[in-house]
């Protein structure tokens, strides 16, 4: 079906560019990953809103914030973001692991999101986000992790989450 477009100009704004974030599936087992964010940019101050706006009411208000010091530009150490304040923290990364935003949520737990660079190709950037959130063991052929001592059993044996998060909170 085609369409015409109208004659003048439309008074609506344009829609903001959607925010490249794929979740993992609520399940039964922690997870290393709970998501893959896939910025436009290293601008932190442009990009963290966008993502903050976009996340789950379940994950509460997010009041601090961890990333790669060497991989975003320079940012303060706090931010006003859906009114509230952030605390912005840069920590140095590993060579050995992959880009990582970790978001906290006072009561409520902690979420490790893993960063596509902004300048991957789209087919890069839809590999990273497809194999990041799998819950295999690297080099055991494919074996499903087993439940991290995070985990908690509920009355019938059964095994989940402590928490509304993949994570019993930290503090």
């Amino acid at each position: 079906m085609i369409t015409a477009a109208p004659d003048a100009p439309s008074a609506l704004p344009l829609p903001l560019s959607p925010v490249r974030l794929r979740l993992a599936p609520r399940g039964v087992l922690p997870r290393r990953n709970d998501g893959v964010w896939w910025p436009r940019s290293r601008d932190l101050l442009t990009e963290l809103p966008e993502l903050l706006a976009v996340l789950p009411s379940a994950w509460g208000d997010i009041a601090g914030v961890t990333v790669d010091a060497a991989a975003w530009s320079a940012a303060p150490g706090r931010m006003f973001v859906a009114q509230q304040v952030v605390r912005l923290n840069k920590a140095p990364a590993s060579p050995r692991t992959l880009d990582r935003v970790t978001l906290l949520s006072p009561g409520l737990g902690r979420w490790d999101l893993v960063v596509v660079p902004p300048d991957a190709t789209e087919e890069a950037a839809a590999l990273l986000m497809a194999t990041a959130l799998e819950d295999r063991v690297p080099g055991t052929g494919g074996d499903v992790r087993t439940p991290s001592p995070t985990a908690a059993t509920d009355p019938r044996g059964g095994v989940g989450v402590t928490g509304p998060g993949t994570r019993a909170p930290r503090w």
